[in-house]
């Protein structure tokens, strides 16, 4: 039990002598399930990933979800815009012909005096 609070007191009053926040998440299901593997392994997968990446696992999950979000919200955008083009495109076709409709009826009035 001393060693426990030791470990606690140093942990509280040296924190940045070590990283705990890879510790925190699987300290926190070590307590609360009391299964070793379990949190021995989370531990694990969170410096794996924090070695491969150089993030934790939290803030890569954050990055790839805002990345996501930004994905959907570009494709989003994109259909608009292009929609937005095909009716402008439609319009200016349509502005084409009724320019060269015009100009045949002018001819015709003129054709007519």
């Amino acid at each position: 039990m001393r060693k426990v609070l030791f470990s606690i007191l140093i942990l509280t009053f040296l924190p940045g002598c070590i990283q705990n926040t890879a510790m925190v998440g699987p300290g926190i299901t070590l307590v609360s399930t009391g299964n070793f593997s379990q949190a021995f392994g989370t531990f694990l997968t969170n410096r794996a990933v924090e070695n491969e990446t150089g993030l934790q696992a939290h803030e890569l999950i954050t990055k790839k979800v805002e990345e996501q979000h930004i994905k959907k919200q570009d494709e989003r955008i994109n259909k608009e815009l292009s929609v937005m083009l095909e009716n402008n495109i439609k319009n200016k076709k349509f502005l084409i012909l009724l320019e060269k409709n015009i100009k045949k009826t002018r001819k015709k009035i003129i054709e007519l005096n």
